[in-house]
């Protein structure tokens, strides 16, 4: 994930701009994706269990190979409605994105080793969370016409 990309692509997301597909404001994309990154680095934890033969296949099938993000899929463990906003305006909460993004990148560098859970796909390393976020990151950039 290469932050000045991300922070460009995000210079034309408004606080008003309306999504292509889903239930999402910009603002809770944004915060949607912090949730996310600071699972991927350890910051936020949920407890780590071992994925079963389905969630082994859908892992391989998004991070090893083309796929995108299906519109409409829903993340584990998240509520149907909105969580409420944790930060006061979209602004504040793309700065929060960006920095969760550096110490993601910060802690990863000072351990090459550490793998953290993710909510479908149990245990990642490093390698596999960068496909993960990419294609995360497009799928919710897309939603919005970034």
């Amino acid at each position: 994930m290469q932050t000045e990309i991300i922070k460009n692509r995000l210079g034309k997301l408004l606080s008003n701009t309306q999504p292509e597909f889903g239930i999402m404001t910009a603002q809770h994309m944004i915060e949607h994706l912090i949730l996310t990154i600071k699972l991927s680095y350890g910051r936020v934890t949920i407890p780590d269990f071992e994925p079963d033969e389905k969630q082994l296949a859908q892992k391989n099938a998004l991070i090893n190979s083309d796929m995108l993000f299906p519109k409409g899929i829903k993340a584990p463990g998240l509520p149907d409605q909105l969580m409420d906003l944790k930060y006061p305006n979209l602004d504040t909460a793309i700065e929060q994105l960006l920095k969760s993004i550096s110490e993601y990148h910060r802690t990863f560098n000072e351990d090459k080793s550490l793998t953290t859970t993710h909510p479908r796909f149990g245990k990642l390393t490093y390698d596999e969370w960068e496909k993960f976020h990419s294609k995360h990151f497009e799928h919710h950039f897309g939603q919005f016409g970034i």
